[in-house]
């Protein structure tokens, strides 16, 4: 079982956000792996360690690699990763990948599954509902289609059925709009999984300290052999032509009632077109 988790670095939720040249500020101090791709690794650990447990694979056999887009400060994220349990780490990194949009960043991720690939057969392509510096949720569909595989999308429970012949079924249950789905596809798939699919493990000592040493792997777009008009700022079918910070919201207006509350309310109403 070999399954690559596609994880983004993104800002802090809970620092101050900012833009420089129409782009999300990303500094290492203040960057994190997405949370919401905690949920992802922790899926793919689980359905690793689910079949060595059945005696479906060896007890050394399996393997979990995470990869993810960035600059240098994206190995923040792969060392999170590492310290819940990841056994391999990868960066693909360029200037040219700089400003990618959603298909950019998906043929990058589907051209690094397919040069994993090469090397070993890959099982299961693994992600987060969404990224929160974006919140945009297209990427694990857009990946499937990249790399043409079946897509099956926020699960909320994973479900990895026994081989008959030489064919695996995955299995999701998903929730959406009030109503429960099961879904099911044959391996290799793209899956990806929502905030309530699990609980993240909490790293321990072990792995926090081997986390700081180990190798993350650098590839570049030329090491995936990827057109470079593919993504970036070339491939992008988006344009940012600025970005500000939300203005500041107004004081309320108070008015205490004297006996004219109404009033003044439907004065408010009239004022904002609002009936």
């Amino acid at each position: 079982m070999r399954i690559v988790v596609a994880a983004k670095y993104v800002p802090d939720i809970n620092t101050e956000r900012g833009f420089r040249d129409c782009r999300v500020v990303r500094d290492a101090g203040e960057g994190t792996l997405n949370e919401l791709d905690e949920n992802a690794v922790e899926a793919a650990l689980r359905l690793v360690e689910a079949e060595r447990e059945s005696g479906r694979i060896g007890p050394d056999d399996g393997e979990v690699v995470v990869v993810t887009m960035a600059g240098p400060d994206g190995d923040v994220a792969l060392r999170k990763a590492f310290q819940l349990g990841v056994d391999r780490g990868i960066r693909v990194s360029d200037d040219t990948l700089a400003g990618s949009d959603y298909f950019g960043t998906a043929a990058v991720l589907a051209a690094a599954v397919r040069k994993l690939g090469e090397e070993a057969p890959v099982d299961l392509v693994v992600t987060g509902m969404a990224a929160l510096d974006g919140l945009g949720s297209v990427v694990p569909t857009l990946l499937g289609a990249e790399l043409g595989l079946p897509t099956l999308n926020l699960a909320k429970k994973v479900e990895l059925a026994p081989a008959e012949g030489s064919e695996r079924v995955l299995t999701i249950t998903r929730e959406i709009d009030d109503v429960t789905e099961r879904l099911s596809g044959p391996l290799p798939a793209v899956l990806s999984v929502t905030d309530t699919a699990n609980q993240p493990r909490f790293p321990g000592f072990k792995l926090i300290m081997a986390a700081r040493s180990k190798e993350i792997e650098v590839w570049t777009p030329a090491d995936l052999g990827l057109d470079p008009a593919a993504a970036g700022t070339a491939g992008a079918r988006t344009e940012t032509l600025s970005a500000a910070p939300r203005p500041e919201r107004a004081e309320p207006e108070i008015v205490t009632d004297k006996g004219e509350g109404g009033v003044a309310l439907a004065d408010f109403l009239i004022r904002n077109d609002l009936v």
